[in-house]
């Protein structure tokens, strides 16, 4: 592998299972960036990552002199730098709103995925998941993508962790209650961008409702 630091192009170094990879794919691919996404697990990183990260995790994204290593941050970045099309509202508060809607995202259901990661079937998390997603089902119904009438980094980091849902054992039932979720879920993956952010693993993970 050419060496990271000497890239003339962005680099991503990205889990091709993870959805903390997944969501920074997403980002990418929405704004079309021109990037270098490099594959590997967490347990097999290559071993200047240690130079770049302190933490040696995934995802890393390396631009010229600049490294991230925090999935949000990285989101936030790219938005910035490449502001068509913005991904975050324009407005200080709503911008404040969706900053803490992906907290939220993090804390209430991006642990219960990576506890479901390490511990395949852990019926706790699963359960979790399920019934969460399933009270707030009707939510999706008021607005075309989450709590908002823009594809924000809200979408981008919520999209992943659906696409995962039947791969992790989390069945949705197709009902009146789940409609909106299963419907909104839709109209995400059938996003060009989310196609295109697809690893080769993710792309077999989907069951259909």
């Amino acid at each position: 592998m050419t060496s990271i630091t000497r890239r003339s192009t962005m680099t991503l170094l990205s889990d091709p299972l993870s959805h903390y990879s997944h969501r920074v794919r997403i980002v990418l691919a929405e704004k079309g960036i021109t990037v270098d996404i490099e594959e590997y697990s967490e347990a097999n990183v290559p071993a200047e990552l240690a130079d770049l990260n302190p933490y040696s995790t995934l995802p890393t994204l390396v631009d010229r002199d600049l490294v991230l290593y925090e999935s949000s941050v990285m989101m936030e970045y790219l938005d910035e730098r490449f502001p068509h099309p913005p991904l975050l509202p324009v407005y200080p508060v709503a911008r404040a709103q969706s900053r803490l809607w992906i907290y939220r995202i993090e804390r209430d259901w991006s642990q219960q995925v990576d506890a479901l990661s390490k511990k395949p079937g852990e019926e706790k998390a699963a359960k979790y998941l399920r019934q969460s997603f399933l009270s707030i089902a009707p939510i999706f119904a008021e607005k075309e993508f989450f709590m908002s009438e823009e594809f924000t980094l809200v979408d981008c980091c919520l999209a992943p962790i659906m696409w995962r849902l039947g791969y992790m054992g989390i069945h949705l039932p197709n009902t009146k209650q789940s409609k909106p979720l299963i419907e909104y879920m839709k109209r995400m993956f059938d996003r060009p961008a989310f196609e295109k952010s697809l690893s080769a693993a993710e792309a077999q993970m989907y069951q259909t409702y």
